[in-house]
């Protein structure tokens, strides 16, 4: 045979093999899909899916698909470490995602985990002022602080006349540092803090707290707790006779918060929010998302504010890989994400920059009608 004729079959056969598939832009998630926040583990993961779902069917990022890949840490600390490391030694992500816990990434970023693998972490689900100030260049968070959350509640309250608040928090570095927010707010508004009650992580032994609260009889109590916790908190303590105003910031979820304890008594619990009420319509980010839900039908899940932000985490990091174009690497996407400048989520704008990582201060305050729906 002929070179010119071995070289022709060649060439036939090369182009007569099917286009390579693009490889998959992987994703890792660590988060509680089991035990007391599970709830909250899972809606993220399904807020986030749900927007990658969306991306994925129409087209993918430069034609490669997104795939989430999740383990669970059931909201404990060496776990979230342990699976954190298999998790980019096994799957190879661009970016890690949707973590759940302020002591949880705290001891990610302890570990140097982010650092010493060059790997973005987006989205947490939590506001504590220590991961925002921490300063780490790999994290970046998609919600208001804490702090501002508190605030709102310090803000609306102070202007009706309430002046003696209890404080209800979970005995670690979520509820401390939402605890010395609370009292370092309530010297600002010429507020006192009468009460001080807490409860272990991963418990809802709150019968102490009960107690210590109920004695001080104040105006309003602030709950920095998950919604276990702060469900058996409000029924122990309305049983106890307490008749006061209970104000949760966003780590509590209405709609759980209702089918472990019932509308009756959940019925005038306000909750503060870090993303729009996901059922109005006026706003566009609202609008999309209901609209996305109805189309895709994720199933297992909540229709809440959690699914929601899990969502927007979700858009930010899209963003970012849209931004870091064809074959982006980890600093590619990093260095892609600090160059967001007022992002527009649909009324809900994220910003960052090489020095803030911050992304945006909303938040809004809720409160839980009589028959147990979330009032916008």
């Amino acid at each position: 045979m002929s070179p010119l004729r071995t070289a022709g079959l060649l060439i036939a056969a090369f182009t007569s093999l099917p286009p390579a598939v693009a490889s998959d832009i992987i994703i890792g998630q660590v988060a509680p899909l089991s035990g007391l926040l599970a709830p909250t583990g899972s809606h993220v993961r399904a807020g986030a899916q749900l927007y990658f779902d969306v991306v994925n069917a129409s087209g993918g990022i430069n034609g490669q698909k997104i795939k989430l890949i999740t383990k669970d840490d059931a909201y404990k600390v060496p776990e979230t470490v342990k699976q954190t490391k298999a998790l980019i030694e096994e799957a190879q992500p661009i970016a890690l995602f949707g973590y759940v816990g302020t002591g949880n990434i705290e001891a990610i970023l302890k570990e140097k985990i982010l650092d010493d693998n060059g790997i973005p972490l987006v989205m947490v689900r939590t506001g504590a002022s220590s991961l925002a100030k921490s300063g780490n260049p790999w994290m970046f968070i998609t919600r208001a602080g804490y702090s501002g959350e508190i605030n709102k509640i310090f803000q609306l309250y102070s202007s009706t006349g309430y002046k003696n608040y209890a404080v209800f928090y979970q005995d670690d570095p979520f509820g401390q540092d939402g605890l010395a927010s609370a009292e370092a707010l309530a010297e600002k508004y010429g507020s006192k803090i009468v009460a001080k009650g807490s409860y272990e992580k991963n418990t809802t032994e709150v019968a102490n707290a009960v107690k210590t609260i109920v004695a001080a009889a104040p105006h309003a109590v602030i709950m920095i707790s998950n919604t276990a916790a702060s469900a058996a908190f409000i029924k122990k303590a309305k049983d106890a006779g307490l008749r006061t105003q209970f104000v949760s910031i966003s780590t509590t979820d209405a709609a759980q918060l209702v089918d472990l304890i019932g509308a009756a008594t959940a019925a005038g619990v306000a909750i503060t929010q870090v993303v729009p009420h996901p059922d109005n319509r006026a706003v566009p980010l609202s609008k999309e998302f209901k609209d996305n839900f109805a189309k895709f039908k994720p199933e297992g899940v909540l229709y809440n504010h959690v699914l929601l932000e899990g969502y927007v985490g979700a858009k930010v990091l899209v963003e970012g890989l849209r931004r870091a174009g064809p074959g982006a690497t980890r600093k590619k996407l990093r260095d892609a994400l600090e160059q967001i400048k007022n992002y527009d989520a649909g009324d809900l704008v994220i910003s960052y920059s090489p020095g803030n990582h911050a992304g945006t201060t909303f938040a809004d305050i809720n409160i839980i009608n009589n028959n147990g729906k979330l009032l916008k």
